[in-house]
Formats: C-alpha cells, structure tokens, sequence
C-alpha cells in the first residue's frame, strides 16, 4: 500500500507542476522567446518604414540588438525579392504640438526680423 500512496502522490505532484502556467509561475524560456519575437518584429517595422538599423537601435533601446537586426534584415530581403516599397510612417499631429511648433516658430520669425 504504501507503494501505491507514494506513487499516487507522485502522480498528482507531476500533474500539478506540468501546470505552471495556470498557477501564474514564470516559464523564463517563454518570456525570453518573447522579447526576441518582439525585438524581430520591431527590426521588420523599422526596414518596413524605411528607417535605418542605427535609428531602430535608437528608438528601441530595451530590445535585443541581434534579434532586431535579423527582423530587420529578413524584411529587407523580403522587401528586395518581392520590390516592395517603403512605407513612410505618418504619424498625425496632435493639435497641442502643432500650436506649440507654430508659436516657436513665429517667434523664431520674429526674432529674425
């Protein structure tokens, strides 16, 4: 019996940690796999939007250099094999900066004068 109890509750412990994720544990291999699958698709975005490595490196300075270079260059040589064109990114004004850029730049203007 006492064989059958141990292996009982052997059982139940190898059920319970092949859950981990509904307990809300940490996989660090999923998380990794992430952040590198994020850092590909950033490097894609910025070859897609015409920008330069460096400046994906700029703007991304949390994200895996590597991952984003290989994201960057599988997309240029889709880009290149497919002759597709850059997209320019076309970010829309917010009405505050656009008055804040035209009083800077009256008053560069003025200054001038």
């Amino acid at each position: 019996m006492p064989l059958r109890q141990s292996l009982g509750i052997s059982l139940l412990l190898l059920i319970s940690l092949s859950a981990c994720d509904r307990l809300g544990l940490p996989d660090p291999a999923r998380d990794a796999a992430a952040k590198e699958s994020d850092a590909r698709a950033t490097g894609s975005a910025c070859r897609h939007a015409g920008r330069a490595i460096e400046d994906c490196y700029a703007l991304n300075p949390d994200a895996a250099r590597a991952a984003v270079y290989a994201g960057w260059k599988e997309m240029n040589d889709y880009m290149r094999e497919n002759k597709i064109d850059v997209v320019k990114p076309e970010l829309a004004k917010s009405d505050a900066s656009s008055k804040s850029e035209d009083a800077s730049a009256s008053a560069s203007a003025k200054a001038e004068k």
